[in-house]
């Protein structure tokens, strides 16, 4: 009698297949050992992503004391096998205590202001030069003869027509209006007020009068020195260049590309190209490069150098340096930095005759830049940066063995074939790790980048910087025009190039506004996917197409309101229906627009239903759809008529009354907390203000004082009696 045999179920069969999957991941996990040294910059980041998402202020000490017991516990688990645990738990608390500390070793901001024209008196320590006009920074500022100096620098837009010779060191005197940084323009937006924060400014504003240099710049530090070379080579190269072009090489020499024109910079961004003229990790590896090349050519012609040197190890040093001097004079930006930072262990690991390319390169230099800068990590140049390369490193890893791979029997014909796929490879690879930031900071996609890049950048690097750094060598002897004017007409085919493809249909399409919580689900996929190499990678698949939905997860705002409430809309069919009041800011309506992906902006009328959501009345639109909570927008209605009947009362102007049974959201409410989120659901409605979104921390300024509170705290106290005194 012959029997078969039945799968098992039930208890048994479980518990075999929970073995099986065990032993899978044990086997995994093992392989992917080596790899776990790689995390330790995304634990640092996790960290200070951390922080910045606090509502309030920890304590100073909390980072260290973290950081202090996870290494305890690394210790004390290395025989429970906790010890990698506790690492990534103190890598986590050491980017936590960078930020506390480097928040901590901020000036303060400046409370208030004048809210009148005063006579501003400071030190020039940076002069940018504009489309039309000229921007100054200043600092150790008097905002009056007896004021006291500010702890922050201010930036002005000088006075059109003013000419008035300007040196990083002047000290000068002009008549300006200042204000402080502007507050984003909705819950979630860009935070200039975190940036100028960590960058040390403190006010902005423009000059009402030419500029009066009260003591011309004496010995300065090496940063003015720096400022002054900057302002001078882009001088010298917009009068060697005049135009587009000459804005555009000043821009790649010295990093400063405020006088691209900006319709120039939109169809350069919409082409995919913006990150040739953003001073980058590309622009360092081409001058190292180009260092290192002339260099070892110059040196391979001695025959004594040859015979007795190490040609190669100093071509690799020359070209670090000259790199060094490179990134001082662009400003030192993020990207360059990582580069540097990895070009020079690149350069160590030459001299040491050891392979120094790789992910443990880049880690490392994430791990510094963290340390030293971290709230860049909030920024899109480290997230792009890093991105890029990460990915772009893991992609070639990836190809090893393949016919991608590099390889030296191949014919001339063959090389070329392989160089074209090679770059078309890269600028996929780039153009896919940066695309989910883009989304995120900028709210666009660009979709034919790949064949941008494939045209522009070997112009770029072969051509275009080449002659850049000739013109550098060129401009002590005045003859820097030799080299500007081959560099320009290269320029002017990558401006060719960006036109072109900006024309193409769809060319950068809007997308909605990605939350926060997609882009860290993009970062974690994008990390998960390079930094392992097993299949255990492809688990990052899935989480980095959650990150890229999100945009779409999410449902917008009914109605936004600006830190000014002069602007106010209500999304409603596919489009933005606005209340603009006189004096609206442009740059708000831009940025609303771009966050809701792209939507028409219509004005309301006085009187229809511009949508079925929106009901139109004289002195009051209606806001509401069958089953969800309504909120009224006054147009000129008493707002008591309201109160109580819709669930929020929107107003331009301030509501001075109580009213019950409505929450209010008026020119007030923007004025203490600035601006307003509302969401209208069946349950009631939903409100979320900018202060309460970024949370009480040191960027974010306190809520205003009246005048009255003012001009309380100006009075003079009243002397106390004896008895009262006594109890003091």
């Amino acid at each position: 009698m012959s029997t078969v045999a039945l799968p098992r179920f039930g208890r048994e069969a479980g518990a075999g297949l929970g073995r099986r999957l065990v032993l899978a991941l044990g086997v995994l996990a093992a392989a992917e050992r080596p790899r776990l040294v790689l995390w330790l910059p995304v634990a640092m980041g996790a960290g200070v992503a951390w922080y910045f998402a606090l509502a309030a202020e920890p304590p100073l000490w909390a980072g260290m004391a973290g950081f202090v017991l996870a290494l305890a516990l690394a210790v004390a688990g290395r025989a429970a096998r906790i010890g990698p645990v506790a690492i990534a738990l103190a890598a986590v608390a050491a980017g936590f205590a960078a930020a506390q500390w480097r928040t901590a070793a901020m000036p303060p901001t400046i409370r208030e202001l004048p809210f009148g024209a005063v006579i501003a008196e400071g030190t020039v320590v940076g002069v940018d030069a504009l489309a039309e006009g000229r921007r100054v920074r200043l600092a150790g500022v008097r905002l009056g003869a007896e004021a006291p100096v500010l702890g922050r620098d201010i930036r002005l837009r000088l006075a059109a027509g003013d000419a008035t010779p300007l040196a990083p060191g002047d000290r000068v005197r002009l008549r300006a209006l200042v204000r402080p940084p502007a507050p984003p323009a909705a819950p979630g937006a860009f935070d200039f007020q975190r940036v100028a924060f960590f960058g040390r400014l403190g006010a902005v504003g423009f000059a009402l009068g030419p500029a009066e240099v009260v003591r011309p710049a004496a010995a300065s530090s090496v940063a003015l020195a720096l400022a002054r070379l900057r302002q001078a080579v882009v001088a010298r190269t917009l009068a060697a260049v005049p135009g587009t072009a000459g804005a555009v090489a000043a821009a790649l020499l010295t990093g400063q590309r405020a006088a691209i024109p900006e319709h120039e910079l939109a169809r350069i961004r919409d082409s995919g190209l913006a990150h040739l003229l953003s001073v980058s990790g590309l622009h360092v590896g081409i001058v190292a490069a180009l260092g290192f090349l002339a260099v070892r050519l110059a040196l391979g012609l001695w025959p004594w150098a040859l015979l007795h040197l190490h040609v190669k190890k100093i071509a690799a040093v020359a070209g670090i340096v000259l790199g060094l001097g490179y990134m001082l004079l662009t400003g030192s930006e993020v990207p360059m930095q990582r580069a540097i930072a990895m070009a020079a262990l690149v350069a160590l690991a030459v001299v040491l005759d050891r392979s120094g390319v790789g992910l443990r390169a880049l880690a490392l230099a994430a791990c510094v830049v963290l340390l030293l800068q971290p709230e860049a990590v909030l920024g899109p140049s480290f997230q792009m940066s890093f991105a890029a390369v990460l990915a772009l490193i893991a992609a070639w890893e990836g190809v090893r063995g393949t016919w991608l791979a590099p390889r030296r029997d191949r014919t001339w014909l063959a090389r070329a074939g392989w160089g074209v796929a090679a770059l078309a490879f890269t600028s996929l690879v780039a153009s896919a790790a940066t695309a989910p930031f883009g989304a995120f900071h900028f709210q666009r996609v660009q979709l034919y980048g790949i064949a941008a890049n494939a045209l522009a950048v070997p112009v770029a690097s072969v051509w275009v910087m080449p002659w850049g750094m000739a013109a550098l060598v060129l401009m002590p002897f005045g003859l820097e025009v030799v080299a500007l004017a081959p560099m320009a007409l290269g320029i002017e085919a990558i401006l060719a190039v960006a036109r072109e493809v900006a024309s193409w249909p769809g060319a950068a399409p809007g997308l909605p506004a990605m939350p926060g919580l997609g882009l860290a689900a993009c970062a974690f996929g994008l990390c998960w996917l390079c930094l392992w190499r097993t299949r255990l990678r492809l688990a990052g698949v899935p989480v980095l197409a959650i990150g890229l939905a999100s945009p779409w997860l999410v449902r917008p705002p009914d109605i936004l309101v600006a830190p000014d409430a002069r602007l106010i809309a209500i999304r409603a069919e596919d489009a933005l229906h606005v209340q603009s009041l006189q004096g609206a800011s442009r740059f708000v309506r831009a940025i609303w627009t771009e966050r809701s992906g792209g939507l028409p902006m219509r004005p309301l009328p006085a009187r229809g239903r511009p949508a079925a959501a929106i009901d139109c009345v004289p002195g009051a639109c209606v806001i509401g759809e069958a089953g969800r909570a309504a909120a009224v927008l006054l147009r000129g209605d008493p707002p008591w008529r309201w109160c109580g009947r819709v669930a929020v009362v929107v107003s331009a102007e301030p509501v001075r009354a109580r009213c019950a049974g409505s929450v209010v959201v008026d020119r007030f409410s923007v004025w203490r907390d600035g601006a307003h989120a509302v969401w209208l659901d069946r349950d009631g409605a939903r409100l979320v203000s900018d202060r309460a979104h970024r949370g009480a921390r040191p960027w974010v300024p306190p809520p205003p004082r009246t005048r009255a509170e003012r001009e309380a705290d100006a009075l003079p106290r009243a002397p106390l009696d004896e008895e009262a005194e006594r109890f003091r």
